[in-house]
């Protein structure tokens, strides 16, 4: 028989003690990489649970994000969510300075942004304490044992949003079924990307009734913000010339990019690609692979101009994707040649691109599959068949206008489930009550 759903196992007392005693070298290893990041220390001690920020009174909603693509992808549904509930306050907690930077940028009205604390039970009572949320709502596969339980003991409701496990993570936690079982009795509402992902929870020992399909959350988000004055600047730069964009590229992938675009040069001598790198401090590594490729290049980060012979421009800086796909509709998405798992084709596609890709996108292969199969994106293996996806698109007005049109289609038909989404959560999480005026700030 199952151990009883509300008690705590062994194995989840056990990690409970173990997190107590590495969380001071935990603590020092994230304290340094803040440090290289450049985060002051005042908002490196919010991985401790302290803060200089004040709750604000009233109602406060808490997401809790993994990274920098699950950050994003819930600014619009907070957008959304405070339309719906104007009494409520919002909290964001995401672990890099990559994602904190970004959405520092694009932060909601009455958001505010925090790192989460540390898993060990000083960090995350000190954090439950002061900011004490009337919904707490984890965007992903990211489960913090302790975080997840100190925060239903307080009553907190608690929703699983977007979830998406790998079956590695699956078959883990279904070694350890007690556990996985008590953990997730911890969540109100689970919200999948897909049927399989439910039924995998389910497995694992989620309560089947609070399991529901829904969709990607990512496919709701808002637009990529542009910066007017920038995409004139470059525009001007780069004038009449043919323009590619190869976005969001891991290290291995460039190789890929940079022999498709050599080969698309001897039919194109004047053409451009514009090489946005995921993790622009690779930007060293990068520059010395257009160098070893013979290629000519100008960098974002160096404010140098585009000439004439410039073959490459190296975007290697945070925050302006979106300028950058406004100025091309043909982009190739990174994470997909090698077994990364992909990235967001949605965030292209609302630009009005029409998208290449590699075939590992099994992260998004629930928003990919309708893309591909309405033409709005292609998927490629190799060099020569990227060099040839983009030779289509360049020469063949009517193609790109009509894979165009079918990838904005896909993007249109996802934003209806956001409301969905909104009521749901509403609804699950006791939030469509009015919120208790002796909520204290």
């Amino acid at each position: 028989m199952p151990r009883d759903q509300g008690h705590p196992t062994l194995l989840y007392r056990l990690y409970c003690g173990l997190t107590a005693v590495v969380a001071p070298l935990a603590w020092r290893t994230v304290k340094r990489k803040l440090q290289a990041a450049g985060v002051p220390e005042t908002r490196q001690r919010e991985r401790l649970g302290l803060t200089d920020a004040t709750r604000p009174k009233g109602r406060l909603i808490w997401f809790h994000a993994a990274s920098v693509g699950e950050s994003l992808s819930v600014l619009s549904l907070i957008n959304r969510m405070a339309d719906r509930l104007p009494d409520a306050e919002f909290l964001i907690t995401s672990g890099t300075p990559t994602s904190a930077e970004l959405i520092e940028k694009r932060l909601p009205p009455r958001t505010r942004h925090q790192y989460p604390p540390l898993d060990s039970a000083t960090p995350v009572r000190r954090f439950l304490d002061q900011w004490h949320p009337d919904a707490a709502i984890f965007v992903e596969s990211e489960i913090w044992p302790r975080l997840i339980v100190e925060t239903d003991k307080r009553k907190t409701p608690l929703a699983l949003l977007n979830a998406r496990l790998s079956e590695r993570s699956v078959a883990g936690w279904r070694k350890r079924p007690d556990t996985a079982r008590f953990i997730l009795h911890r969540f109100r509402l689970f919200l999948t990307q897909n049927d399989q992902t439910a039924a995998n929870l389910i497995a694992m020992g989620a309560p089947d009734k609070r399991v529901r399909p829904g969709t990607n959350l990512k496919a709701m988000s808002d637009p990529l913000p542009v910066d007017d004055a920038t995409l004139a600047d470059i525009r001007a730069q780069i004038g009449n010339r043919p323009v590619w964009i190869a976005s969001s590229t891991h290290a291995g992938e460039e190789d890929v990019v940079l022999a498709a675009h050599s080969q698309l040069l001897q039919q194109w001598p004047d053409l451009l690609l514009l090489l946005i790198p995921r993790h622009p401090e690779r930007r060293a590594e990068i520059a010395d692979l257009l160098r070893d490729a013979g290629l000519t290049f100008a960098q974002r980060s160096s404010n140098d101009p585009l000439r004439q012979g410039t073959q490459v421009y190296l975007a290697d800086t945070l925050g302006e994707t979106g300028t950058w796909y406004a100025l091309c509709p043909v982009v190739f998405l990174g994470g997909s040649l090698k077994e990364i798992g992909g990235h967001n084709p949605f965030e292209p596609a609302q630009a009005g691109a029409a998208v290449i890709t590699g075939p590992g996108y099994f992260n998004f292969a629930e928003t990919f599959a309708p893309l591909v199969q309405s033409g709005g994106a292609v998927q490629v293996h190799s060099a020569p068949e990227l060099a040839q996806a983009v030779t289509t698109w360049l020469s063949d007005d009517d193609a790109l206008a009509s894979a165009r049109q079918s990838a904005r289609a896909c993007v249109t038909s996802q934003k209806s489930a956001l409301d969905a989404v909104i009521e749901t959560l509403c609804s699950e999480l006791d939030l469509n009550q009015p919120a208790d005026p002796a909520s204290s700030g």
